[in-house]
C-alpha cells in the first residue's frame, strides 16, 4: 500500500468515525434510561464499529494472546499504552463491563465525552493528589462489587513504538486496597495507529494478556514490578524488530 493510499484511507476513516461519534452520542441518550449492563452494550456498539472500520478501510486486524487468563471475577486490568486503538477496542472485547480511570476533563469533549459521561467510569481531577486516589478507590470498590472490571493504563499517557514511560502505582495500590487481583496486558497498537499520526497504517495488532497478579504479602510497588516486568518482556516477544537492539 503506497503512502498516498495510506493517507486516503484514513481520511475516509477519520470522517466515518466522526460521523458515527456525533449520531451515537445522540443515541446514547435514548439509551440512557436502560438498565445498565444494555446501556453499556449499546453504547460499545460504536466501538465495534470503529474496529470494524479501521480494519476494512485500513487494514488494522488484531489477534488475541491468552483470553484464558481472564478469570470470572472482579479485576483490575493493567494495560500498556500506545494509541486510542486499545482504549477502543478494549471495551468492545472484554467480556465484563469496563471502567476507565481517566482525567475528567475528558467528559467535556463534544458528542464522545458526552457519550462516555453516560457510563460508569472514574473521572478524576488529577490537581486534587490524594483526594484523587481516595476517590478512585471508593468508586473502584463500587464498581468491583458490581461485577465490572477496572482498566488503567500505568505509564499514564501513550507511550511511542519501542519506549517505555515511567509505571506509575496507582493501579496496584488499588488492587491492595480493594484485595484484586491484576491482569497486565501488552500490546503494540502504536505500528498501525501512532501516537498523534493522522495516517494509520496497516497490519497485525497482537494483544497479549498475562496470568493474574494477586495482591497478598505484596506491596504495592511489589505488585507493579511484576507488571512492568510482564508487560515490558512481552513487548519484546510481540514486537521483536522494536527491540532488536536490547
Amino acid at each position: 500500500m503506497t503512502r498516498f493510499t495510506q493517507i486516503l484511507r484514513s481520511v475516509v476513516f477519520m470522517l466515518l468515525m466522526a460521523i458515527a461519534t456525533i449520531i451515537w452520542a445522540m443515541a446514547c441518550f435514548l439509551f440512557a434510561p436502560l438498565p445498565y449492563n444494555k446501556r453499556y452494550y449499546w453504547t460499545s456498539r460504536w466501538n465495534v464499529f470503529v474496529i470494524w472500520t479501521a480494519k476494512v478501510i485500513c487494514g488494522i486486524r488484531y489477534e488475541l494472546k491468552g483470553t484464558e487468563n481472564l478469570i470470572d471475577a472482579p479485576a483490575i486490568l493493567l494495560s500498556k499504552h500506545q494509541s486510542a486503538w486499545e482504549t477502543i477496542f478494549y471495551l468492545m472485547i472484554m467480556p465484563r463491563p469496563l471502567v476507565y480511570v481517566f482525567k475528567k476533563e475528558l467528559t467535556y469533549i463534544p458528542f464522545f465525552g458526552w457519550g462516555i459521561a453516560l457510563l460508569r467510569m472514574i473521572p478524576i481531577d488529577r490537581s486534587k493528589g490524594k483526594d484523587a486516589f481516595a476517590q478512585v478507590v471508593a468508586h473502584g470498590r463500587k464498581r468491583l462489587a458490581d461485577g465490572q472490571w477496572i482498566i488503567m493504563f500505568p505509564e499514564g499517557t501513550r507511550i511511542p513504538v519501542g519506549e517505555k514511560g515511567y509505571y506509575k502505582g496507582g493501579g496496584t495500590r488499588l488492587a491492595i486496597e480493594t484485595k484484586t487481583p491484576v491482569i497486565p496486558i501488552a500490546m503494540n497498537s502504536g505500528e498501525c495507529w501512532a501516537k498523534n499520526s493522522f495516517v494509520k497504517k496497516p497490519g497485525l495488532i497482537t494483544v497479549s494478556i498475562g496470568k493474574p497478579i494477586y495482591p497478598e504479602d505484596m506491596t504495592s510497588q511489589e505488585m507493579m514490578q511484576k507488571v512492568e516486568a510482564w508487560i515490558e518482556g512481552e513487548m519484546r516477544v510481540i514486537s521483536p524488530h522494536v527491540y532488536k537492539q536490547d
